[in-house]
């Protein structure tokens, strides 16, 4: 099993005494020279008198931009720390058990736009980069990530089930192969008997399936039909139902119904 989350767009900056950024310590090493021309692409325009514009960011969040001229110096913590948020509360990485650690160590990998992937205990600082941005240097931070993340993540979802929490912007920069169980995680929200999709909700209910996914006993999920069972044992607490859809443009779709 394969669990892609999107990463938050808050983050939480890591104490000064945290160990300085080193792009070795990541996993997927194979990504690392990519990395290097994104971070460096990022520093230059974020000490750019437009940064603002091209990252896409409002005044509120010119503390964030400032930080990102730093970021070769910055201090680092785990990626469950700094990626904070709805779906992260929800998903609790950093308060498992040793069992549940494991299981996301070996599962769960964080599509950025900066970083192409994290591992939760991956070290990373605090920045502001998201993957729809025209990095000038790079272009489309998607685009740009492709070829490298089919590289990584081609052999490792070869005949797994690939659980994809991510948004439309992270999905764009990778998209697993055709003999991978694909399964993308939809949210809706039923009211009156009506159906309709929602946002804020569905960051909450993806990391609480995450959570459920990484610390409830038995067997992990091998297959989009298993994975929907997993699924539905949240019915009842946290969801009202549970729907498998049938496979569209090589992935199918799990429908989480909440109230």
């Amino acid at each position: 099993m394969l669990v892609l989350l999107p990463p938050s767009e808050g983050k939480t900056p890591p104490r000064a005494r945290g160990p300085l950024l080193d792009l070795d310590s990541l996993c997927s090493p194979g990504l690392t020279p990519v990395r290097e021309k994104v971070l460096d692409a990022l520093v230059e325009v974020s000490a750019s008198p437009d940064a603002m514009t091209v990252l896409g960011v409002g005044a509120s969040l010119s503390t964030e931009v400032a930080r990102n001229v730093h970021l070769r110096t910055a201090p680092t913590a785990p990626a469950k720390q700094v990626y904070t948020g709805v779906l992260y509360a929800a998903a609790g990485l950093d308060r498992l058990t040793p069992t549940g650690r494991t299981r996301a160590a070996q599962s769960v990998r964080i599509v950025s736009g900066l970083w192409g992937l994290v591992a939760p205990d991956d070290p990373i600082p605090a920045y502001r980069l998201s993957m729809g941005t025209d990095l000038p240097g790079i272009g489309p931070l998607a685009a740009a990530w492709r070829g490298a993340l089919g590289v990584e993540l081609g052999a490792r979802a070869e005949g797994e089930l690939v659980v994809d929490c991510r948004s439309a912007a992270y999905l764009a920069a990778w998209h697993p192969p055709r003999s991978a169980d694909w399964v993308q995680v939809r949210v809706l929200r039923e009211l009156d008997g009506a159906r309709s999709v929602v946002s804020h909700n569905a960051k909450h209910t993806r990391g609480v399936l995450t959570r459920h996914l990484l610390t409830r006993r038995g067997r992990a999920p091998h297959d989009a039909e298993s994975l929907a069972r997993v699924a539905g044992e949240l019915v009842g607490s946290a969801l009202l139902a549970v729907e498998l859809g049938p496979p569209a443009r090589g992935a199918r779709t799990l429908e989480l119904v909440v109230a």
